[in-house]
């Protein structure tokens, strides 16, 4: 044997053989698999965003509620609601304390709510799932998931989110599976060198 032809059997054993057939159709249809679970999980992610923005009307009214009755109480008092909210903050009573702290906080969701509301109805369907994904409140949205129901994608909305979550499922189940066709690939070569 010349020198040439043991050069390149050494090169060929040190390359990783291809993926059987078998292997690469089991690995294509769990990445369609994922990919479709991807997708129609990514399918009710407007409609979940459509029950959350009912939730937010809800809460926002709620707390509108709480500070507006807040208000009225510091008005008796002849004060603001800041004035209010520090008079409580400062009080020795841990109670009184503890109700400062709750309207400031209140009065914080409120606001935030408040603009995530109008980002949801100025937006149009991508802001508003981006709004939703970004700044979403977590009460409102725990409730949302409590209730929530899936409903049939017929919207152009729910299929384009659908599409995106159908690459994004391809895309990160080749990408998780590399690895491991990799190392498939380089473990063939060992197998046939020690069965011969």
């Amino acid at each position: 044997m010349s020198a040439a032809a043991v050069a390149r059997k050494a090169v060929a054993s040190k390359m990783p053989a291809p993926m059987q057939s078998g292997e690469k159709v089991l690995v294509r249809r769990l990445a369609l698999a994922i990919g479709l679970l991807c997708a129609l999980v990514g399918s009710q992610l407007p409609e979940f965003a459509q029950q959350y923005r009912q939730r937010l009307g809800g809460a926002l009214d709620e707390l509108n509620r709480v500070i507006a009755q807040f208000d009225s109480e510091a008005q008796g008092q002849s004060l603001t609601r800041a004035q209010g909210i520090e008079r409580l903050k400062g009080n020795e009573d841990s109670l009184a304390r503890d109700r400062g702290l709750a309207i400031e906080r209140d009065v914080a969701r409120a606001d935030r709510l408040s603009r995530q509301k109008e980002a949801f109805q100025n937006g149009g369907p991508v802001t508003r799932l981006a709004t939703l994904i970004a700044n979403f409140d977590p009460a409102t949205a725990a409730q949302a998931i409590r209730d929530f129901e899936p409903a049939v994608p017929i919207t152009f909305e729910d299929f384009v989110v659908a599409g995106v979550a159908l690459v994004l499922g391809l895309g990160a189940t080749h990408l998780v599976a590399w690895p491991i066709r990799r190392r498939l690939r380089q473990r063939s070569p060992r197998h046939e060198r020690r069965a011969a």
